[in-house]
């Protein structure tokens, strides 16, 4: 077999309340790449000893006080290529590093949103559809083989969602932010490898709230988590899965690892 690279991405949700399933996720894994979403932990106090005992030693960090915050941590060389603020504010929601094959890797945490799909109501709506046409922006210049990952808060398509009619007006699945998305992955072509590899209409979840009494039992799950990747590191994909055992873990994140295994 061919040498290869597996990447996982995971909205965490603070890394050090839960660095103990991270360690279990990395044993049973064992991922090359590990891109992290939301570890709320600025960069001096990030808990690197576990992931250098594994031998994840090269790490790279744009974290934040209690909010927010992205990492990379790595098996394989990498290289910073830039940050950028899509939120206009300076808030830690992405990091982009370049691999020794000279793809880009670029992680990123969109924003939630708010409760109310109004942006005169709830500015913090507006901020979220602002953060991904920026998004959009870059992505129409972007020629790299490139892939993109992380929590990106908004679940497209009818069956990323436990009940399309009953989301429609809930943030994260409305009409203007699947259009914002849409316009997102069409300025590159971008090749959604969830559903690549695993079609629609297929169940494929990768968050389910907190305030669920038996998230397994209700199953009200919304695929909020991506990874998406431009058409020539996609033809390089393997298998992608999610996984989901995860979120029976002790102390979980609402979300789930993603995993993409690719040919390189």
């Amino acid at each position: 077999m061919s040498p290869s690279l597996k990447v996982a991405s995971w909205n965490i949700n603070s890394v050090r309340a839960r660095i103990a399933i991270v360690e279990q996720f990395l044993i049973e894994e064992q991922p090359d790449i590990l891109c992290l979403q939301e570890t709320k932990v600025i960069d001096c106090d990030f808990p690197k000893a576990m992931f250098l005992r594994l031998g994840y030693r090269h790490i790279i960090l744009c974290g934040q006080r209690m909010h927010h915050g992205v990492a990379i941590i790595s098996r394989v060389p990498l290289v910073e290529e830039k940050r950028e603020d899509w939120q206009a504010n300076g808030e830690a929601r992405h990091i982009g590093v370049r691999l020794p094959n000279g793809m880009r890797l670029e992680n990123v945490y969109v924003p939630a949103g708010g409760d109310v799909p109004d942006r005169e109501q709830n500015p913090k709506f507006g901020q979220k559809l602002d953060f991904v046409e920026r998004m959009t922006r870059w992505s129409e210049a972007c020629q790299c083989p490139t892939l993109l990952v992380g929590d990106f808060n908004i679940a497209p398509l009818p069956c990323d969602v436990w009940s399309h009619k009953q989301l429609l007006n809930v943030v994260s699945h409305t009409p203007v932010e699947v259009e914002a998305l849409t316009r997102l992955q069409q300025s590159n072509e971008w090749v959604d490898l969830g559903r690549h590899f695993h079609p629609a209409p297929k169940r494929l979840h990768t968050w389910w709230s907190y305030r669920s009494p038996d998230w397994s039992k209700n199953d009200r799950g919304r695929r909020l988590d991506h990874m998406w990747a431009t058409k020539d590191v996609a033809a390089l994909a393997r298998e992608h899965h999610v996984h989901e055992p995860c979120r029976n873990w002790t102390r979980p994140s609402d979300h789930v690892p993603l995993v993409t295994e690719f040919a390189i």
